[in-house]
């Protein structure tokens, strides 16, 4: 088997050394994106006259059957080779792909600047993806909203009941976030530039300006020349923002997932999770558990660890490319996946959710969740705030002490809390639809997807 290596060693390499050091069993996703890289190289190499006409042909030919492999879902690496560039660069030397000619493929290109470009190629359609995935999942938020338009729950801080809110700008709290996501995800995207010619760690003999290149249309970012080799064999701080980035996304799907997993308990009822995104007990035949949002509730301490994984590998490697950073494809693809493969899920599971609107109307019959707005009609009528704070405080104190709603109070009884209370007054507060409009602090605003 031949390797990009092994010309000063006498010994073959130990099994367990191969056995080891292999990670073809999951570099292989980024088989494409080596086979672009190698595509832009061989550019290079005809250009500084080391390839002849007829050998760039041979190796365009080549990789381009490789490339249709892949599309076709044939392309079938081979596990005992040590990693997918050793892999293609074998195939590609075989009759019938590009023969002789691949033995120049690797001219003035070491793995270490490589697998940067692979894996940054990798990221940027990846983080397209993605954005695509996060888009659909706002959509299916702002769905859910217009579907429920017209309810009002209550709003918790605490996970205590705080004030009545509106079910929109419940949901418009996790598209403003996944709005937040986006930025981010394409800061990141235009934050990685891609890069050639690096070498080893010093550079190549051939002039910066072979190393511009503009590539295929559909992709908005060129080649262009590294401007520090050093640090570009070195560099994983793309991978460690994608992978922040990725983990705050899976926090916010978890804080969505908890509270719909409350909802939909016996003790809230605010919502019935559709049968088709639940599943049952092995033991309990009425059980209805909520797995899916349990699972990315769950796969966000994943997508922390794999964050922190390759935080802590980089923070002590000496430059420039160290072994080491190999370990960092298996967090980013599996951070990937965790994540499109969550908001793929999510966008159903919400078009299908059902709010238990009477049920959540009950909840609001809770006087507590007034106490704000009876203190905003104090201020309002000139009553100091710490005042009026106090004697609604006392209020509710009243209420709970004596058993006695505050609706049914009489105002001889309000007014010993403060003349401007009374019965009339009370009924007029205690109304969520009202409390809801009386709130007009919030700016009208647009989503940044279409609706």
């Amino acid at each position: 088997m031949s390797k990009l290596w092994g010309g000063r060693f006498s010994k073959a390499t130990d099994a367990t050394v191969e056995q080891f050091t292999r990670s073809i069993h999951y570099d292989q996703q980024l088989a494409k994106f080596d086979c672009w890289g190698s595509l832009a190289h061989i550019h290079v190499l005809k250009q500084a006259g080391l390839l002849k006409q007829q050998e760039f042909h041979q190796l365009q030919t080549g990789l381009n059957k490789i490339l249709e492999m892949i599309e076709k879902g044939t392309f079938k690496p081979e596990p005992a080779f040590e990693d997918i560039h050793s892999y293609i660069q074998s195939l590609l030397e075989k009759p019938g792909f590009a023969g002789s000619a691949a033995l120049k493929l690797h001219t003035c290109r070491s793995r270490n600047d490589q697998v940067v470009l692979d894996t940054k190629w990798y990221c940027l359609e990846q983080l397209l993806m993605t954005e695509k995935n996060l888009l659909a999942y706002m959509k299916g938020l702002h769905q859910l909203g217009q579907r429920y338009a017209r309810v009002i729950m209550p709003g918790f801080t605490h996970m205590q009941h705080a004030i009545p809110v509106a079910f929109p700008l419940y949901c418009d709290a996790f598209i403003q976030m996944a709005e937040r996501d986006e930025d981010r995800l394409l800061r990141i995207y235009n934050n990685i530039q891609l890069t050639m010619g690096s070498g080893a760690l010093a550079g190549t003999f051939l002039p910066a300006a072979f190393y511009s290149q503009t590539i295929h249309p559909e992709w908005e970012k060129d080649i262009s020349p590294a401007t520090n080799s050093m640090d570009t064999v070195s560099d994983r701080d793309f991978i460690i923002e994608t992978l922040s980035g990725l983990a705050i996304i899976g926090m916010h799907l978890s804080r969505l997932s908890e509270d719909l997993i409350l909802w939909a308990t016996t003790e809230f009822g605010f919502a019935e999770l559709s049968d088709a995104f639940c599943t049952g007990s092995s033991l309990m035949p009425q059980k209805k558990n909520p797995d899916v949002l349990e699972l990315i509730r769950g796969y966000t301490g994943r997508l922390y660890g794999n964050l922190v994984s390759v935080l802590v590998v980089m923070k002590g490697l000496p430059m420039t490319y160290n072994r080491d950073m190999q370990l960092d494809k298996e967090p980013l693809f599996d951070s990937f996946r965790i994540v499109q493969d969550s908001l793929k899920v999510l966008a159903p599971l919400l078009d299908n959710i059902q709010l238990k609107e009477d049920h959540i109307r009950k909840h609001l019959d809770d006087e507590s969740l007034y106490a704000t707005d009876m203190a905003d009609y104090l201020v309002q009528n000139n009553v100091p705030f710490k005042q009026a704070h106090q004697l609604i405080g006392q209020l509710i104190q009243l209420k709970n002490t004596s058993g006695t709603d505050i609706k049914r109070m009489e105002d001889q009884e309000l007014k010993k809390i403060h003349p401007l209370l009374s019965h009339k007054i009370i009924q007029d507060i205690l109304n969520p639809e009202k409390s809801v409009k009386a709130k007009k602090s919030l700016k009208k605003r647009k989503t940044s997807f279409h609706a």
